[in-house]
């Protein structure tokens, strides 16, 4: 498809949602307020800014406002059991954090993004899908509480088996400690050597990933949405 040329337009305000913009150009722009949330720029990618690529900047600053979250990436057992236990502390403060907040806080939307109890369903079916079904090959590796990622390709995923109702935040509390657990044992128990092991991939049955790449997967999700649950959080005090 032949590259769209946006000349003297104003998309002052414009929100672009799960659109590509990769390799796009914008020149004598003005950028002021221009927020970008793309969890996949540290995936080998870069981002310049008036001639700086600004990823290591962005994967420096976001290390240190998240200790811990650089350890997403270990390959030896011991370090991904210590990214591991680092990711339930941080999780652990947060949960506390909306405990403490007005009731009903965990069901709150923000410029209609998931709300907290939703972030929580969507990482039961990451540890689902990368854990229980990837690595484990379960027969049957989804709860049906789990939250499929709008504008995923649902095709690799029976949605029948995804409930409909709305469960309680006290329901989405237990799921999740429950794979938080699993998690944590299936590390506790794991050598080097189960590491390389190949399994096909969830989304693209054609390839491979290895049992580390599906771990790094799930550190991913969980150190992204962590960080999009607290600047919600954030907004959501905010308001007056």
């Amino acid at each position: 498809m032949a590259a769209i040329e946006f000349d003297e337009i104003d998309l002052a305000g414009a929100r672009f949602v799960g659109t590509d913009l990769s390799s796009a150009v914008l020149r004598g722009v003005e950028v002021s307020g221009m927020e970008i949330e793309s969890p996949w720029l540290f995936e080998g990618g870069s981002l310049s800014v008036n001639g700086v690529d600004v990823v290591p900047l962005v994967e420096a600053e976001l290390n240190r406002r998240f200790p811990g979250r650089a350890d997403r990436r270990a390959t030896d057992p011991d370090g991904l059991r210590a990214a591991w236990a680092s990711l339930e502390r941080v999780w652990a403060g947060t949960l506390d954090r909306v405990a403490a907040m007005p009731p009903g806080t965990a069901e709150v939307s923000v410029d209609g993004e998931w709300s907290f109890a939703q972030t929580l369903r969507h990482l039961v079916l990451a540890t689902d899908v990368w854990l229980r079904k990837t690595v484990l090959e379960l027969d049957q590796p989804f709860h049906p509480l789990g939250l499929p990622h709008r504008g995923a390709d649902k095709g690799c995923l029976d949605m029948s088996v995804f409930a409909t109702a709305t469960p309680t935040y006290a329901e989405v509390l237990e799921v999740r400690a429950g794979r938080v657990a699993m998690v944590r044992d299936f590390l506790a128990a794991v050598v080097p050597g189960t590491l390389g092991e190949p399994h096909t991939d969830p989304w693209r049955p054609a390839h491979e990933q290895t049992t580390l790449a599906c771990l790094h997967t799930i550190l991913e999700e969980e150190w992204e949405h962590h960080r999009y649950a607290v600047r919600d959080l954030d907004a959501i005090l905010a308001v007056p």
